[in-house]
């Protein structure tokens, strides 16, 4: 697997979501499993079958996060020197020619992405014609 770069506040929202499921989530879904094996019959019980999805859901997420923390790459983007360039971190303002709206966004890592407050990924299509260009 190749280095994730994240930011990092993204690193820290990554770290605690991790923690939260393996200390809350997980041990809060063997307990439901655990009760709802005690209603009977499991070929018949939702609650069980609910359950035991659910787990499922979380063990793969958990396996997610610590494979994307095993390969971090934080980048504190304060400490890096762009040279005028658009990079991983940077915030950038695009300009609707047509209107005269403008709309800054934030590239960010995979996981912090949020169009609703303008955190746009790395990867995304925007974000990849953007970087290495020059401002301007």
């Amino acid at each position: 697997m190749s280095k994730v770069p994240m930011t990092v506040r993204g690193h820290e929202l990554l770290e605690e979501e991790l923690k939260r499921l393996k200390y809350e989530e997980r041990p809060r879904i063997v307990e439901a499993i655990a009760e709802a094996r005690g209603h009977g019959d499991l070929k018949e019980n939702a609650e069980y079958h609910a359950a035991k999805e659910q787990q499922g859901f979380i063990e793969a997420r958990i396996k997610d996060l610590e494979g994307k923390l095993s390969h971090k790459q934080v980048i504190d983007v304060t400490a890096v020197d762009a040279k005028g360039k658009v990079i991983f971190g940077s915030t950038v303002e695009l300009l609707e020619e047509k209107t005269g709206a403008e709309t800054e966004y934030k590239i960010v890592g995979e996981d912090e992405a949020d169009i609703k407050h303008n955190l746009i990924s790395y990867t995304s299509p925007i974000a990849r014609a953007l970087i290495g260009k020059s401002e301007g």
